[in-house]
């Protein structure tokens, strides 16, 4: 005989405020990369002023050096394009992320897969800086898109960690793998597919 609703142990409730700090971020990311195209959008339009607006807003991150920028319509993008390389790396990874890791993980990888991101900007960046080699739009995209890749798996587990600290807990870690509490031994909710993620 089926129990009540009241008698299972809910399957979903750990996952909903990691989803939506993941949200969060991601809208915040896409919202971020639409500015960088918009800029000469607006410019070639004639929208000087929203496109100086958003050039402006950003030349507080970038240095927008024309030479080292792509263009759309004639008009530079609002960051370089090793930028534009990092804020595309970040706002792909983050679609992607809840079909790669969980949400509900707060460990990050090991540091080495990091710094192992890091060297081909690295190399690229002392190449020129040396003279030895001139890096070019393709090699500061590619370069900045695989370090943002990855520094995103090193981010969203402290959104999660973030998004799932109480009040009087001592750590989100602690909920997030249930080491505080005992888990809950009865039936569950995953015969209810629809409510799950």
């Amino acid at each position: 005989m089926p129990l009540s609703a009241a008698q299972y142990f809910p399957q979903t409730a750990a996952i909903r405020r990691p989803l939506f700090g993941w949200l969060i971020v991601t809208v915040g990311t896409l919202f971020v990369v639409s500015l960088i195209l918009a800029a000469p959008l607006l410019a070639a339009d004639g929208h000087t002023t929203a496109a100086q607006n958003i050039y402006h807003s950003f030349s507080f991150v970038c240095h927008q050096i024309p030479e080292r920028s792509f263009f759309i319509n004639g008009h530079k993008l609002a960051v370089c394009s090793r930028c534009t390389g990092i804020y595309f790396g970040a706002m792909l990874m983050l679609l992607l992320y809840p079909l790669v890791r969980s949400l509900r993980l707060v460990h990050t990888p090991p540091r080495k897969w990091l710094i192992a991101a890091a060297i081909p900007l690295v190399i690229d960046f002392l190449l020129t800086f040396l003279g030895i080699w001139e890096n070019t739009h393709t090699t500061r995209f590619v370069t900045g898109f695989i370090l943002s890749s990855v520094v995103v798996f090193y981010v969203m587990p402290g959104v999660v960690e973030l998004s799932l600290r109480k009040r009087g807990t001592s750590s989100a870690r602690e909920i997030a793998t249930g080491v505080t509490k005992p888990i809950p031994v009865g039936p569950s909710d995953y015969s209810a597919p629809e409510r799950r993620i």
